[in-house]
């Protein structure tokens, strides 16, 4: 195999929270990570030397860059040089709360170990994933998870949302690090881990216990996403949130028609999407 391209999808939070600061500097959280159908395309193929190519300007060729700071960890493992020629079609927005850095990372392990027969078994890459940020091992199979932990330890949840999903972001990109200094961690009640029991929760409740512990924090430095989540509301949502510390906020509909309107109206200024599935495991 010379060349191989592989999908990087998005994500969002359904609930995000804050449980304490762990010894190590990191952060316990408790979320549910729900993929979505918004996806990047990755070319990697063989070269003699490593080159990184993408449709935008905002991701650099350092390793700044997640997918060259993916190729240098396996190289460092293998004790070997790996050169690609990389071709990144980004289309999930960046620093929006979505994972895509961290979903590009998880991509690059599975391909390059594939392309290049390293060998490497899920518990090498899990391992390696971890390295590069607390929910890149989620994108190693973004399935529907509930997550604690760091974000690493995953369980899960046998449902979807086949309602659709209207994804908003202003175009604010929120530097995770920044997010995490200013958030204020709360032992919750576990409200979240209970879907563990159930593998389903009713989207009128959701309001009721689903909460994400950066909204104040990004609210206040950036009124225009407070703005969204309400209009969301105003437009026929059932729920809405943002997802991970932003700047990204998405509303679930049950009815397809007022999602599609709702986007109409959020397009004209902001990026969006719309992830709609029909699958009998759904939230009713």
């Amino acid at each position: 195999m010379e060349k191989i391209e592989v999908t990087s999808p998005a994500k969002i939070n359904i609930g995000l929270n804050v449980i304490k600061i762990r010894e190590d500097g990191f952060h316990d959280i408790a979320t549910i990570f729900h993929p979505l159908q918004l996806e990047d395309f990755i070319k990697f193929e063989k070269s003699d030397k490593l080159e990184f190519h993408s449709n935008t300007s905002l991701i650099k060729n350092d390793d700044s860059n997640l997918i060259i700071k993916s190729i240098k960890l396996l190289e460092k493992t293998v004790n070997k040089k790996l050169p690609v020629i990389i071709k990144l079609e980004k289309n999930i927005p960046i620093g929006a709360g979505l994972g895509g850095g961290s979903s590009n990372a998880a991509a690059t392990l599975k391909a390059l170990n594939s392309l290049f027969n390293l060998n490497l078994s899920y518990s090498n890459l899990f391992d390696l994933a971890l390295q590069l940020g607390s929910d890149v091992p989620y994108f190693l199979n973004p399935v529907t998870c509930y997550a604690e932990s760091r974000g690493e330890k995953l369980f899960p949840l046998n449902f979807s949302i086949s309602y659709p999903v209207l994804i908003v972001n202003p175009g604010i990109p929120v530097e995770t690090k920044w997010a995490f200094s200013l958030v204020k961690p709360v032992e919750k009640s576990g409200k979240l881990k209970a879907i563990l029991k159930t593998n389903k929760f009713e989207i009128e409740k959701l309001k009721n216990f689903v909460t994400n512990d950066f909204e104040k924090i990004l609210f206040d430095k950036f009124p225009v996403i407070a703005e969204i989540k309400f209009k969301l509301y105003s437009l026929g949502a059932g729920f809405a949130l943002m997802s991970g510390t932003g700047s990204t906020v998405y509303g679930i509909f049950t009815n397809l028609q007022k999602a599609r309107l709702a986007q109409l109206e959020f397009e004209k200024n902001y990026f969006t999407y719309l992830n709609y599935t029909l699958d009998k495991g759904s939230i009713t």
